[in-house]
């Protein structure tokens, strides 16, 4: 089972890396049709490869810390589900919204607020899923808290 939280969790900061960075990269130094290849990619087939790699290191990661107490666990229970609600809430919508405007050519100020809405989103999930990771190392002995 850690190895496929593992290898979910890998997955899925990889894929949220991957789509902030390449967003970012596009707007910077990319066309019209670069920016709407760039939004139908992480709808296809980025989404098929994050959502369940979300559902399952939530799912794996639940079930590790079955019967687990302590404080890095608690903390790494309260994010999960903000990490999932923030990707179906927030995520998803940006980014199934974002490929239709952009598959249209539609690149107005609409278009950008919600790409900053899902920049931030992104930041958020990668911060997040980066404590979890940070403290999932924790629990396995990997890195120890310096005081």
């Amino acid at each position: 089972m850690l190895i496929v939280h593992r290898f979910a969790a890998a997955i899925a900061m990889a894929c949220i890396a991957t789509f902030f960075s390449a967003t970012v990269l596009v707007e910077i130094f990319g066309s019209v049709e670069s920016i709407s290849t760039v939004k139908r990619l992480i709808v296809w087939p980025g989404l098929l490869i994050l959502v369940p790699s979300i559902a399952f290191t939530g799912a794996s990661g639940f079930a590790l810390a079955k019967g687990r107490n302590g404080v890095l666990v608690s903390r790494k229970r309260k994010r999960m589900p903000f990490i999932g609600m923030n990707g179906i809430l927030v995520l998803i919508p940006c980014a199934v919204l974002l490929n239709l405007w952009a598959s249209a050519g539609v690149l107005d100020t609409r278009f950008y607020v919600v790409q900053a809405i899902e920049l931030i989103a992104g930041a958020v999930n990668l911060t997040l899923m980066g404590l979890n990771m940070r403290d999932g190392f924790r629990i396995r002995g990997r890195f120890h808290t310096c005081i």
